[in-house]
């Protein structure tokens, strides 16, 4: 395959996965932002989901004031923020518009369709008026596209590097989500209502991941935070997961591989081998954020050999 294309594939991927993600990170907070808290307590929930992404520095620049509008209007329509729902799904429809004697026509209509009711949702004051409902039309979309994708393309290379986009960029988001909630629920007041609150935060991430059921499923018991950390990261059973996203990077490399992507494999198979082989026990104790921190930074440089090995070179 022609690494243009497969970059074109690679970044429909990446940009639908990233628009969903964002979609879901902002539903989290506006259901933790209606807890009883101080405003103060308020403000750092959005600054932290900010920090996520790694955009505190441009909204600041453009918004000054943080406020909870400014946030969603900046995370969901703004051209100027690469990021927002918006600019990511435009992305997508522009890489699916550039390989589209690759895709099926099916595939194709539904990222160009996507693309088109976003603007229309948006035009229509629905983020306004019921945020939670759009948040769910954006994972909805998302969803088709995965779907429509594996129901009606043929499985060659173009699948496995859409799938390689899907899984990088759900295992960088499901790291940085879980490493902010971690540190954000360290700045939980206590009092009476300790327990109460912490039932709802850890249920509101649990469902920012579609975990809420799982969770309960498999633990059968009260939300704690050890057991969260342990479902989002070690459970390969877990869609999201950050193992059960690794397996699904090491299964793909290896359909594509080449003569100069055995390193790529290697590091990928070593990172994959860490988190199959681990303990939720030693993460902690070694600490978690740590070991996040960790994680997105050598997730970071897979992207970037998979890059150098198969798709356009990043420029420098």
């Amino acid at each position: 395959m022609l690494s243009r294309t497969a970059d074109h594939l690679f970044w429909m991927a990446r940009y639908t996965e990233r628009a969903e993600n964002t979609a879901r990170m902002l539903d989290v907070n506006v259901q933790t932002s209606m807890l009883p808290q101080s405003a103060e307590n308020a403000e750092q929930g959005w600054r932290a989901m900010l920090g996520i992404s790694e955009l505190q520095s441009a909204y600041d620049h453009h918004y000054g004031l943080l406020t909870k509008k400014d946030v969603l209007d900046f995370m969901v329509r703004d051209p100027m923020n690469p990021s927002s729902i918006a600019s990511c799904l435009k992305e997508a429809r522009e890489n699916a518009r550039a390989v589209r004697g690759t895709l099926t026509t099916e595939v194709w209509e539904t990222q160009n369709a996507t693309w088109l009711e976003v603007q229309e949702k948006l035009g229509s004051g629905m983020l306004e008026q019921d945020p939670g409902q759009f948040f769910e039309w954006v994972k909805f979309r998302s969803h088709l596209s995965r779907g429509v994708t594996l129901g009606t393309m043929l499985k060659d290379e173009a699948v496995h590097f859409i799938r390689l986009g899907t899984f990088l960029e759900r295992a960088d988001n499901t790291a940085r989500i879980l490493d902010v909630k971690f540190h954000s629920a360290k700045e939980i007041e206590s009092g009476k209502q300790l327990m109460q609150r912490d039932f709802y935060y850890w249920g509101a991430l649990l469902r920012s991941v579609s975990g809420f059921e799982i969770y309960r499923k498999v633990y059968r018991d009260v939300i704690t935070p050890e057991r969260v950390a342990e479902l989002l990261m070690l459970r390969g059973d877990m869609p999201r997961s950050l193992l059960a996203c690794m397996d699904e990077v090491v299964a793909n490399l290896a359909e594509v591989r080449n003569d100069v992507s055995a390193d790529t494999e290697r590091l990928a198979g070593k990172l994959h081998a860490e988190f199959k082989f681990a303990r939720i026990e030693d993460i902690l104790q070694a600490g978690l954020h740590d070991t996040l921190t960790e994680f997105l930074e050598r997730i970071f440089e897979l992207g970037n050999r998979i890059s150098r090995d198969f798709l356009v070179p990043l420029a420098a």
